[in-house]
């Protein structure tokens, strides 16, 4: 296999299939040595992470493929901390989409003036270009269809399905006793230029609390 790309909390490499291998590290986002999945630098490694996040991943991804919802996972290897995916292209060098649930992190620092600290939210969508320089800017949908990145048709079905892959995992995370402020999610497109969830799902991209002991 080839050496493709060096992440902050994976290594990619290219397959001879042509699929690529995703191998999770145990390095998280943060600041100062605090987690923070909402962090564009590389903040401390906590022992384990790296297969409990593919753990993580491997779960709802199955739920999300068992609804009908398009994914690039084809399998995992939790001892290897490893996931096989199809090959896809991002939306320009990267879209983040964020789904609110609650008024935390760079919500709150944004639009604090109209909003109490984990006010709840109807699934707020938001998108962001992946661009550590300038810190991860959010992006409306006309200047990502100005700028060629993805078309309005296409923006569209990215909140739609995010919506929905977001609601997947609240319900789940629910029944655990655990609730769901907000979650990032990633999306490309296949050969064929079809759009499906990339990346990985696990709590490096999401702000949770737990609610109940059950």
């Amino acid at each position: 296999m080839q050496h493709v790309y060096e992440g902050k909390t994976k290594t990619v490499f290219r397959l001879d299939d042509g699929n690529y291998l995703l191998k999770f590290k145990d390095d998280v986002t943060g600041v100062d040595g605090v987690f923070d999945p909402g962090s564009n630098t590389v903040g401390l490694s906590i022992e384990g992470m790296g297969r409990a996040g593919l753990r993580m991943s491997a779960h709802f991804f199955a739920k999300i493929i068992e609804a009908g919802v398009y994914t690039h996972y084809i399998t995992h290897d939790v001892d290897e901390a490893e996931m096989t995916v199809r090959p896809g292209t991002a939306f320009g060098k990267g879209v983040e989409v964020i789904c609110r649930f609650r008024a935390v992190g760079s919500f709150l620092r944004r639009y604090g003036d109209y909003c109490a600290e984990g006010q709840a939210l109807p699934g707020v969508v938001e998108m962001t270009l992946k661009d550590d320089d300038r810190g991860d800017p959010l992006i409306v949908k006309e200047a990502l269809a100005a700028l060629g990145i993805l078309t309005e048709g296409e923006y569209d079905e990215l909140a739609d399905m995010t919506r929905r892959i977001s609601g997947i995992i609240a319900e789940d995370l629910k029944a655990r006793g655990v609730e769901l402020y907000d979650i990032k999610l990633e999306f490309g497109r296949d050969g064929q230029r079809r759009v499906m969830l990339i990346d990985e799902i696990s709590a490096g991209n999401m702000r949770a609390l737990r609610t109940a002991r059950l």
